[in-house]
């Protein structure tokens, strides 16, 4: 049998371990990553000494939410959160697995396919999308957002983990 992966090991790990690095670059809480491939399934995961024990389930909801809806987590945050009514419909739809909140960034390749997601939690949520952001980008793909405004300290966002 032969098959084809939307998002190989080798480059899964590049983006863990790039995220780790920044993270520990800009002095992060401890972190914990997690990468999906398209199909939902975990790729890779890796959570830092003195990660919370729930980190991995948010990391986790973050880019399962991001891959569910085809839009970041911040995108869903930022268009949903005025219908809680909405959020708590998908949320039960995905069995708990949907974080909406900034940390869950989608993994595209050159010809705008998506092929994976990553989902980050251990410090703000602005500071996790900076990381996954910056992991896919090493790893040759593209990220939906495709930036992150490193200047966390002004962004409009609630800064919820």
């Amino acid at each position: 049998m032969r098959l084809k992966t939307s998002l190989p090991l080798d480059r899964a790990s590049v983006i863990i371990d790039e995220a780790l690095r920044l993270a520990r670059q800009e002095k992060m809480l401890p972190q914990t990553v997690v990468v999906l491939d398209a199909g939902g399934k975990i790729i890779a995961v890796k959570s830092e000494d003195g990660s919370g024990l729930i980190r991995f389930g948010i990391a986790l909801g973050k880019a399962w939410g991001a891959l569910g809806m085809g839009i970041s987590s911040r995108l869903i945050m930022e268009r949903l959160g005025g219908r809680p009514s909405f959020l708590g419909a998908l949320a039960n739809t995905a069995e708990g697995k949907f974080i909406p909140i900034a940390g869950g960034v989608l993994v595209d390749e050159s010809d705008g396919f998506t092929i994976g997601a990553v989902g980050i939690s251990g410090d703000t949520s602005e500071k996790d999308e900076y990381c996954a952001v910056g992991g896919i980008k090493l790893a040759g793909y593209a990220s939906e957002p495709a930036e992150v405004d490193p200047n966390w300290e002004n962004s409009n966002l609630s800064g919820t983990k």
